[in-house]
C-alpha cells in the first residue's frame, strides 16, 4: 500500500512518544506470549503491559484527534478490543467437544494477527505515516 508521508509537526511530538510507548508495551506483552508459556493471544489480552497501553490509548487519544495520529490510537484500540472479542468466540468454541481444535486453530491465527498488527502500525508509525481507516 502507498502511505502518505506527514511532515514532521512538534506539536505532535509528545502524542507520537506516546503511541510509541503503547507499541511497545503491547509488543512487551505479544513477546511474553512468544517466549512464554502463555498464548500469543493471552498474554496480549491479560498482560499488565498491554492494559497499561491500552489505558494510555483512551487517555492520550484526544491529543491526536483530526490528525495522522488518530489513525494510530484507534489501530491500537481496535487490534486489543478484536483480539478480546475473537478470544471470547474461541473461548466459547472451547465448550464443545468439536469446537476445541478449531478454537486453538483461532488462538493461533489470531496471536499471527496480533503480532502483524503490533509490527505493521508500529513501522508506519516510525515512518510518520497513518495508517489506512479500518
Amino acid at each position: 500500500m502507498d502511505y502518505e508521508v506527514i511532515p514532521a509537526d512538534d506539536r505532535l511530538e509528545g502524542s507520537r512518544a506516546w503511541c510509541h510507548v503503547a507499541y511497545a508495551l503491547h509488543a512487551i506483552s505479544a513477546a511474553g506470549g512468544v517466549i512464554g508459556a502463555a498464548t500469543i493471544v493471552g498474554s496480549f489480552i491479560f498482560g499488565w503491559p498491554s492494559i497499561i497501553a491500552v489505558l494510555i490509548n483512551y487517555v492520550k487519544r484526544g491529543e491526536a484527534t483530526g490528525t495522522w495520529l488518530e489513525s494510530h490510537w484507534r489501530w491500537q484500540l481496535r487490534t486489543f478490543w478484536w483480539a478480546v472479542l475473537w478470544a471470547l468466540v474461541a473461548g466459547l468454541l472451547v465448550l464443545t467437544i468439536i469446537g476445541i481444535p478449531v478454537a486453538w486453530l483461532m488462538i493461533g491465527v489470531l496471536g499471527v494477527w496480533l503480532l502483524y498488527r503490533v509490527i505493521r502500525g508500529w513501522l508506519v508509525l516510525l515512518d510518520r505515516k497513518a495508517l489506512p481507516i479500518n
